[in-house]
């Protein structure tokens, strides 16, 4: 395996890029609903956007190279749903939790561990056969881990007033990608081909569809700013397609 030290170098900072997701719980803002609000629908754009216009794509595209329409079709509908069964199972564990914005960023961070593993196992396969592929991916992981970071961060700190446990949470999130590499570096890189790729991505599309239509969007609508929250929403679903 060519450039092994520098794909775990591009995959660690591309999960660290989470942490970046943090940087509106140090803004001094009055009101606090808004800043919540804000933050969990630009968040819920972003990750639609990723889903619909770069993951859904790039699986079908790739299982395109092996299956017939009929089996590209099954197999994404089916991985989609396994993602969102999954993170459906976490969500009904949670529920009983009282406080919901709590349950909400535990709920997230347990959710894109499982999206940030597989994330991970793409990008440091990638930039092991190709570094300028393998930087452009990190380059695009980057840009919605940071929404990532805040969907977790932003609950959890606006829930316990803890600034720790916030940078907990949402470290141990961007961390996992680093564990992807790992564990492809240990275990899977020999099994690495388009339908391993092609099934990862349509799982995750379905773990982050969830998150955004599920647990983020409806959270952000409670408030009654619901101006504020159609206006970032939109503005996270744009932000992604030129960033993809």
């Amino acid at each position: 395996m060519k450039n092994t030290t520098f794909a775990f170098l591009v995959t660690l900072t591309a999960g660290l890029s989470t942490l970046l997701g943090m940087i509106p719980v140090f803004l001094k803002i009055k009101n606090k609903k808004n800043i919540i609000n804000a933050s969990l629908s630009f968040a819920s754009g972003v990750m639609l956007s990723v889903s619909i216009f770069s993951l859904l794509p790039e699986s079908i595209e790739l299982l395109s190279k092996k299956y017939n329409t009929l089996g590209v079709t099954l197999l994404t509908i089916i991985f989609a749903l396994v993602g969102i069964f999954l993170t459906g199972v976490i969500d009904k564990v949670f529920r009983k939790i009282d406080n919901k914005l709590y349950k909400l960023g535990i709920i997230n961070c347990i959710a894109l561990i499982l999206h940030n593993i597989p994330e991970g196992i793409l990008t440091f396969s990638t930039t092991t056969t190709n570094i300028s592929l393998g930087l452009t991916l990190a380059l695009s992981i980057m840009f919605h881990n940071i929404p990532e970071g805040i969907s977790i961060s932003i609950p959890i700190y606006y829930s316990t007033k803890s600034k720790l446990k916030a940078f907990f949470y949402t470290f141990i999130s961007g961390i996992s990608e680093f564990l992807g590499a790992v564990i492809t570096y240990v275990f899977l890189y020999q099994y690495i081909d388009f339908t391993f790729i092609s099934v990862t991505l349509a799982l995750t599309f379905g773990i982050m569809s969830y998150i955004s239509l599920f647990e983020l969007l409806p959270n952000a609508l409670k408030y009654k700013n619901k101006k504020l929250s159609l206006i970032a929403f939109i503005l996270g679903f744009i932000f992604m397609i030129f960033f993809k």
